[in-house]
């Protein structure tokens, strides 16, 4: 069992459920968590358990109003359209407070962990609820659990955090907590929100003194363009930034199956990411690394490897990608969805990427993002914005 890593874990982080036919079904970690246990991961892990997050934590982040709003709401499931609370997104329903405060609740336990120094790293796949705004929820998401998290490391004395988001949407919530705070680096590698929600996330979306990073990838960019764009711009940034701790975002919405998105990734893509994060964390911020989940609604091809991809390589004991997914958790898959389970831990991909200090095209829709990015943001870094 490795004492550094801490994955964190309740059974009741799957009362996170906005009900019936919505993307968000909780279903899909709770299909990570068994396949993780099955294929005899997290026996390499020491899974801890976790508090509901107090008002006073979530008020870091979130308005007292906009609190006591959902607390209204989660007594008896009426909306309140005035806080985002009962739309097609984010339906009321009785116990949303208590819900949202545990998954919040998570995050910290794993924020504590590692801040603490009893981990080196933690992770949460049922967080990663970064739309949700101050006052307002957004997007599938209640309360902010990383933005959260982050603030509640900066009221212990961290000074420089940064924070990655993977997922394929862009982390505004998580952006507009901390736009004003340089101690607080946030890079979104996301689709391009000229085609998709929330429709931020633009290169000029810097922030104070550069410290909010967008880069906007076109559809269908897949694993080629994304890793490109990732190691043109996210580890110079780290490496300049030098983070006291990464907090990183792991949405896997951004695979090709996802019925919500566009970017076209594959699930040895996605892992190639970690991996590349995990090198970072070690690198960039003393190997002081929190992961949280995020997006993700191919709920039984995509989220449970993806995620359990993720936390093999949080324990430093990556899954072979040929591995075949146990027969007792395809049984489970069955009778727990009807629906048919991968057999292996991979799509059958071997990600390639050239660097862009070989040069950039700019013909090419991935370059023009990754410039734009560059130019954007780079001089506040004292970095080159040019190959």
């Amino acid at each position: 069992m490795s004492q550094a890593v801490r994955v964190v874990w309740d059974d009741a982080l799957v009362s996170y459920d906005f009900g019936p036919g919505h993307p968000l079904a909780p279903v899909r970690v709770e299909l990570t968590m068994a396949l993780a246990r099955d294929l005899g991961v997290l026996d390499a892990a020491a899974t801890i358990g976790c508090l509901s997050a107090t008002e006073d934590e979530i008020a870091l982040v979130h308005d007292r109003d906009y609190i006591e709003a959902v607390k209204t709401v989660s007594k008896d499931g009426r909306p309140d359209l005035r806080y985002g609370l009962g739309t097609e997104d984010n339906p009321a329903f009785v116990g949303v407070h208590e819900a949202s405060a545990l998954v919040t609740g998570a995050t910290l336990a794993a924020a504590r962990a590692v801040w603490s120094g009893g981990a080196e790293h933690a992770v949460n796949v049922a967080g990663g609820l970064h739309h949700a705004m101050p006052g307002a929820a957004s997007g599938f998401c209640v309360y902010n659990d990383p933005a959260v998290a982050i603030a509640w490391l900066l009221s212990q004395g961290a000074t420089r955090i940064a924070y990655v988001d993977v997922d394929v949407h862009h982390g505004d919530g998580v952006q507009a907590a901390f736009y004003n705070d340089p101690r607080v680096l946030t890079i979104s590698l996301h689709e391009s929100p000229r085609t998709l929600f929330p429709g931020t996330g633009f290169p000029e979306e810097t922030g104070a003194e550069g410290t909010a990073v967008n880069v906007a990838l076109p559809a269908g960019c897949g694993d080629t363009g994304w890793l490109r764009a990732f190691h043109a711009v996210v580890p110079p940034l780290l490496r300049a930034f030098a983070p006291q701790i990464l907090v990183t975002q792991q949405g896997c919405d951004s695979h090709a199956l996802d019925p919500l998105a566009h970017l076209m990734l594959s699930v040895d893509g996605q892992r190639t990411a970690y991996a590349a994060l995990h090198r970072l964390a070690h690198e960039t911020a003393g190997g002081r690394w929190i992961a949280v989940g995020g997006g993700g609604y191919e709920l039984v091809q995509v989220v449970p490897r993806a995620w359990t991809h993720l936390i093999a390589e949080a324990l430093g004991r990556p899954v072979e990608p040929s591995t075949a997914t146990p027969a007792t958790w395809r049984t489970y898959v069955r009778e727990r969805t009807g629906e048919i389970p991968p057999l292996t831990m991979t799509d059958g991909r071997h990600p390639q990427w050239r660097d862009i200090s070989g040069g950039y095209d700019p013909a090419d829709a991935v370059d023009r993002a990754v410039i734009a990015t560059r130019k954007a943001v780079f001089p506040f870094h004292g970095l080159d914005p040019m190959p």
